[in-house]
């Protein structure tokens, strides 16, 4: 799929095999921080997730041309240092990264919820506040993030609009 200038994906993918990509909490934060790095100046991060063999993104795109370019520097290094450190060979990721344009404002909140209701499902945690590697902790904290925090609590009515559809999701 080609990916357009100021629209919105979904952006997700798992490792090699349903293989681990991340090992030890060191691995979440590198990831992070590459993300930050060289997806953050090119697309506006709505909602995250991290898990131990996939993850997803919701974002927009602001830039097109550096978004791909940005992208493919991103896995390329945390691949390398991932197979550096922990000496392994071949590809860490099934794959290209999968994306899915969302064009519709009413899937917003649907997709953000599905993101950080992963940790729940996969039953990892059984709050999704409770899980580290995930966009949900920075909406409820007063901290300064890098998430469009506003911008996605207005998509929910505000902070208890996002705290109540997410309590709903977790029960369909």
């Amino acid at each position: 799929m080609k990916i357009e200038e100021n629209c919105y994906y979904h952006i997700y993918n798992r490792g090699n095999n349903k293989n681990e990509i991340f090992f030890e909490d060191q691995n979440y934060l590198f990831f992070l921080s590459q993300f930050a790095k060289y997806i953050c100046p090119c697309a506006e991060v709505y909602a995250y997730v991290l898990m131990p063999n996939h993850f997803h993104f919701f974002l927009k795109v602001t830039n097109q041309v550096d978004f791909e370019k940005g992208i493919k520097n991103f896995f390329i290094s945390y691949s390398k240092v991932i197979n550096l450190k922990y000496e392994r060979v071949g590809s860490l990721f099934q794959g290209r990264y999968k994306s899915k344009k969302i064009d519709s404002e009413s899937y917003y909140t649907r997709i953000i919820t599905y993101i950080h209701q992963n940790p729940v499902q996969d039953n990892l945690m059984a709050y999704m506040g409770q899980y580290k590697y995930s966009s949900y902790q920075a909406y409820l904290s007063k901290s300064r993030t890098l998430i469009k925090k506003d911008e996605v609590l207005g998509w929910f009515g505000g902070i208890e609009g996002f705290i109540t559809d997410h309590q709903l999701a977790r029960s369909d």
